[in-house]
């Protein structure tokens, strides 16, 4: 049987990325966590925790946390289970000395950065009014997301990946549509013969990072063949901006052209501060969500929000 006072220390280590922050949210001294992470090593005859910085779990580690989420999660079914009939969720708003204190459980999702900006927030605010719950959000881009929930670090992912992550649910989203876009000053003065290879090594770009595939997923479909996309692919002159909002306030600034979600675009194009520059040429990004298989009300009741509302909002077929 787990110590989880000792389980508690090694989480918190690998959560805040060190044992003095670690120390400050669980209330104990350094050297305490410390003894704590140690016995546990020392227990299962394993390391746990990279001792660098920031600290960072093994894979050995990952899997205990994810063990330790996933125990917590069942806790609070048992919790609500055990509480008298009627009882609130959030009893702290009542002086009432009789009624216990219910704690706070975290749920720790992956989601990339487009969604984020723009869906997800709505998906998950009935869940986050009406239930006892925290969000620990990791941002990544959305091919990789699902490696995240893999490794143990997160309890569910919305991930470009269609088939589900070994033990774990998926369940189709939606689709977003990525639209080719400029200013109109932009698209006036950088391509004013439209989307030739000439002009793409000339005009600059955006992108979100150096992990983002949707600019060139819409150049190898615009492009006539593989080699001419292998041709100037070395000359493309790219910004990186790593925020969906200021992604496209460059854009609309007209600094450079990019691939922008529809329901980012939309309102831009309506009111022409934005141009499509290759209609018809949409890039469609099909979003899963991932989530462990284990059934608890929490991953469950959040499961069911952040789906039906991608439903309603997202493009389905």
């Amino acid at each position: 049987m787990l110590d989880y006072r000792l389980v508690e220390a090694v989480a918190a280590v690998i959560r805040e990325g060190g044992f003095e922050r670690a120390a400050r949210v669980l209330h104990l001294t350094q050297s305490a966590v410390s003894q704590r992470v140690k016995a546990l090593e020392d227990q299962l005859g394993t390391v746990l925790v990279v001792r660098a910085t920031p600290a960072r779990a093994t894979d050995e580690g990952r899997r205990l946390l994810a063990h330790c989420d996933k125990v917590g999660l069942l806790e609070t079914d048992l919790a609500a289970a055990l509480r008298p009939e009627g009882a609130s969720d959030f009893p702290d708003a009542s002086d009432d000395p009789h009624i216990p204190h219910i704690p706070w459980t975290t749920l720790s999702v992956a989601v990339n950065a487009d969604s984020l900006a723009t869906w997800f927030p709505d998906a998950v605010a009935p869940f986050l009014r009406t239930e006892r719950a925290l969000l620990d959000l990791s941002v990544d881009d959305q091919e990789r997301t699902h490696l995240l929930l893999r490794d143990g670090h997160v309890a569910a992912a919305v991930s470009t990946r269609a088939a589900a992550v070994q033990g774990c649910r998926c369940l189709p989203l939606g689709r977003v549509d990525y639209l080719c876009l400029a200013a109109p000053e932009f698209a006036a003065q950088w391509f004013p013969a439209g989307l030739t290879e000439a002009a793409l090594c000339r005009a600059p770009a955006v992108i979100f990072n150096r992990a983002d595939e949707v600019h060139h997923q819409f150049l190898h479909g615009l492009l006539p063949t593989a080699a001419s996309f292998d041709r100037i692919a070395p000359s493309l002159p790219l910004h990186y901006i790593p925020s969906s909002e200021r992604f496209v306030d460059v854009v609309v600034q007209g600094l450079a052209y990019g691939m922008i979600p529809l329901p980012q675009a939309r309102h831009h194009l309506s009111d022409g501060r934005l141009v499509n520059l290759a209609p018809g040429r949409a890039v469609p990004i099909r979003l899963f969500w991932h989530c462990w298989g284990l059934r608890t009300r929490l991953l469950d009741a959040l499961t069911h929000h952040v789906v039906s509302h991608a439903h309603q909002v997202l493009a389905q077929e």
